[in-house]
């Protein structure tokens, strides 16, 4: 029973503090190199944390700002393209100070208004299809109807304004004439 007695001790010892596997006691150098070990890892850890933490604030910010300059300046492109256009216009109209050749600048406005037409496309921007077209509510804006003979209902049959699409959005639906019925 004694024998029982020293082993429980030891066990209890070892437990509170006694001695390691290593046969030292808790408390020497070792335990203590790993605590201090442990402690470095700690510090490196919470500093890589909070550079981390740093650097993704930084990324937010730059990215917020990078992204307000691009909704700022979204429209450099197409101004850049249309400023030409717009010369073309003032010079017409100089031209047409000077000069009674009326259909010369008939041409003139004609290209002027093709080179904005291939703008517009080169941007995505297209003409919705209506002269001869059934009648659809969601590209077209009826003006008027009007009873024509030999067309079906709901055919159109004018056009007040072009309408125009960028990509699979309407920017402005045509405004059209609708056939009725007599």
């Amino acid at each position: 029973m004694s024998e029982e007695r020293d082993d429980e001790r030891t066990a209890d010892s070892d437990a509170e503090g006694g001695q390691h596997p290593g046969g030292r006691q808790r408390g020497e150098p070792e335990a203590r190199a790993d605590d201090s070990t442990a402690a470095a890892r700690l510090q490196d850890a919470e500093d890589r944390l909070l550079r981390t933490q740093a650097e993704l604030d930084n990324f937010r910010k730059r990215s917020r700002r990078e992204y307000e300059d691009a909704q700022r300046y979204r429209e450099m492109d197409l101004l850049r393209d249309i400023l030409p256009v717009l010369d073309n216009v003032l010079r017409a109209l100089e031209a047409a100070d000077r000069t009674a050749d009326v259909e010369g600048l008939k041409a003139g406005f004609r290209m002027t208004v093709q080179q904005i037409e291939k703008l517009l496309d080169s941007h995505g921007c297209r003409a919705i299809e209506a002269e001869g077209q059934a009648f659809d509510p969601t590209v077209h804006d009826a003006i008027l109807q009007q009873a024509v003979p030999g067309v079906k209902p709901g055919t159109i049959v004018g056009l007040a304004s072009r309408g125009y699409r960028l990509h699979d959005r309407v920017v402005r639906p045509a405004q059209v004439i609708v056939a009725k019925e007599e």
